[in-house]
């Protein structure tokens, strides 16, 4: 079914499973492009698996299809195919000579025994964006390793600052090399497409994790390239500004955040402790910053004697920024992510109704449609393989006798 997106003219072939690769299919898709899944039968997609919780059905059962499933795969057709039977490996290519890009996270190489490398791939289509996306990248010493996001954030030095001071490194709360390299990749692919609509000329994009991830440490890099000093663990605290962080009140925490001299001279009025902001230890962001624990020690001192609700009032009031924080319950019931439109429905051969995380991109004229929702694996095999490449339907029934490719069945 062809969208109105800005991406609605192209088509995405998608070989890849987990989160980083499919979410870069999954924008695409909300972008309005066409997006083939490609899973081996019997199992498809890892996360497919990675339940509980699963998805209930109609009458409240569970289905087989897990929530972390659900979250990277959007929009999409889903072909159970075996890449590595000869009929398999040629459907494929046959899909990626009317394809525009290709999505893949196997092994440096893995793809070449079937000839579904680049370069093999270029020679049928020459104008191809084919997308690698792998732990470490196509070169360098670590290479042929697998790259797993927990170690990414370790090895990338993103988990050396967060946690608690004097406490353990800690990852983030998703897999946010995974996430980021998945977002770098859709920019990097769009840019591909640009370039293709110049020269007619298609590309390898080759995206590691690593580079990623080094890639959003940002102000925590440039501070080290700067000072020369690696920065440690700080908590919930900013490296270069004071106060910058969570603060308990008398009913639980929210956070305080100052971001310039005359905020937190709005907040010391409003904690009755204006003499604060006129202090030379604490008038500038600098001398805030120098004086850090013994400033704080008197916040947090100050917000724990008023509700979380009456500091949110008054600091918002008076334009010095704060915010509560929020469980998943509260996030979703807030009345202005509601207005956004951040949860949708989409219909589901199983559930009746899917709930998910809706896109964050708005535009004006090319809105974002939720066309699919996450596909049962092979649900779309026959369609793909009659619709797209015009295969007759006896033949399908016979390769799917034979085990080169699978439909859904009612689960």
């Amino acid at each position: 079914m062809a969208m109105a997106g800005p991406l609605s003219n192209y088509r995405v072939l998608d070989l890849s499973r987990v989160l980083a690769a499919p979410w870069v299919g999954q924008t695409l898709a909300d972008l309005g492009a066409e997006v083939i899944k490609v899973e081996r039968p019997g199992g498809g997609d890892e996360t497919r698996a990675w339940g509980p919780p699963w998805l209930r059905d109609e009458e409240g059962g569970e289905t087989t299809e897990s929530a972390y499933f659900l979250s990277a795969n959007r929009g999409k057709k889903s072909i159970a195919l075996d890449i590595a039977s000869p009929e398999g490996s040629q459907i494929v290519r046959d899909l990626a000579a009317k394809s525009d890009v290709l999505l893949e996270n196997y092994k440096v190489g893995g793809l070449a025994k079937y000839g579904l490398d680049y370069d093999s791939l270029k020679a049928v289509n020459p104008g191809l964006v084919y997308c690698s996306i792998t732990g470490f990248g196509q070169d360098g010493p670590y290479a042929n390793r697998a790259g797993y996001d927990f170690i990414i954030q370790g090895l990338g030095g993103f988990m050396s600052i967060n946690g608690e001071p004097g406490g353990t490194p800690t990852k983030a709360g998703v897999a946010i090399s995974d996430l980021f390299t998945g977002m770098y990749a859709g920019v990097a692919i769009t840019a591909a497409l640009l370039h293709r609509e110049k020269t007619g000329v298609g590309q390898h994009i080759d995206m590691a994790l690593l580079d990623c991830q080094i890639a959003l440490l940002a102000n925590q890099a440039s501070n080290y390239h700067v000072s020369g000093n690696p920065p440690g663990l700080m908590g919930n605290a900013h490296t270069n500004i004071v106060p910058y962080q969570v603060v308990p009140t008398a009913d639980g925490h929210i956070i305080l955040a100052v971001g310039n001299d005359r905020q937190f001279t709005e907040f010391c009025r409003l904690a009755g402790r204006p003499e604060l902001a006129a202090d030379a230890r604490y008038a500038t962001n600098a001398s805030r910053v120098a004086h850090r624990d013994e400033l704080m020690a008197i916040i947090v001192e100050i917000t724990g004697k008023r509700t979380s609700g009456d500091w949110l009032a008054a600091l918002e009031s008076a334009h010095v920024p704060c915010g509560a924080v929020n469980r998943l319950d509260q996030v979703f019931a807030d009345p202005h992510v509601q207005h956004r439109g951040m949860r949708v429905e989409l219909d589901h051969p199983l559930a009746g109704k899917v709930p998910l995380t809706g896109s964050p991109m708005r535009f004006s004229e090319t809105p974002v449609e939720y066309a699919l929702a996450p596909p049962l694996l092979g649900q779309h095999t026959v369609e793909i393989l009659c619709e797209v490449l015009g295969r007759d339907a006896e033949a399908v029934e016979d390769m799917m006798a034979r085990g080169v490719c699978a439909a859904a069945t009612e689960r």
